[in-house]
């Protein structure tokens, strides 16, 4: 929402061309979808460090084994097992829908990508060799547009699939120490490389969205 208020149109400024005016929706659009990304990263976090407690929590009583095998004591387990599985099932569920929200912000992250090249193309068609054309905006060639673009969706699209993994393995997972390693792979996200932010600030820098 920021990105759309710095990059709204300024009295006695040039009118951009047409290309120009895509390629700073798309910075904003980068923009946007990237927090709202972070948003259901930490909600989804918080959803699987639930599932990994629950799980570590049964594992662990598991191991300490019930205290009598009275049939008073065994029913008590089957029922705490009962709430359990109820409570996992619930958990995933939650998990699952947030994952679905990531995918749907990938696949728009996909499209900035695929818009921006279709501009680098319809820029070359026109202008053919790249030192014949002006910078849209201030030094950047329409091409590295698509190169960050390109950079990041596949950043993100790799770390979703990692993220579906981690779904689906945490919890079916009977070890303490590989649920811990699966919350900690969804918390720091290892393929958002940290160069990722500074990607985007260059992108909303160049096309005017952040001052330079």
């Amino acid at each position: 929402m920021e990105a759309k208020t710095l990059g709204a149109a300024a009295p006695r400024k040039p009118v951009l061309s047409v290309s120009a005016r895509k390629i700073k929706d798309n910075a904003a659009d980068w923009h946007n979808l990237i927090l709202k990304w972070e948003a259901l990263n930490e909600l989804g976090f918080a959803t699987a460090n639930s599932i990994a407690n629950l799980k570590i929590s049964l594992l662990s009583k598991d191991k300490a084994g019930p205290e009598s095998s009275s049939p008073a004591s065994e029913d008590d387990e089957e029922k705490t097992h009962l709430d359990y599985d109820k409570e996992l099932e619930t958990l995933c569920e939650g998990l699952q829908a947030t994952l679905e929200g990531l995918t749907k912000i990938q696949v728009k992250m996909e499209k900035l990508s695929s818009t921006t090249k279709g501009i680098c193309e319809l820029e070359n068609y026109h202008y053919g060799e790249e030192n014949r054309r002006p910078p849209l905006f201030h030094t950047w060639p329409t091409a590295h547009f698509y190169e960050v673009s390109h950079k990041l969706s596949d950043m993100y699209g790799q770390e979703l699939l990692l993220k579906r993994t981690v779904g689906a393995e945490l919890a079916h997972t009977a070890d303490r120490d590989l649920i811990l390693s699966y919350l900690s792979m969804w918390l720091h996200q290892p393929y958002v490389k940290r160069d990722s932010g500074l990607l985007l600030e260059s992108m909303l820098l160049e096309t005017g969205h952040h001052a330079l």
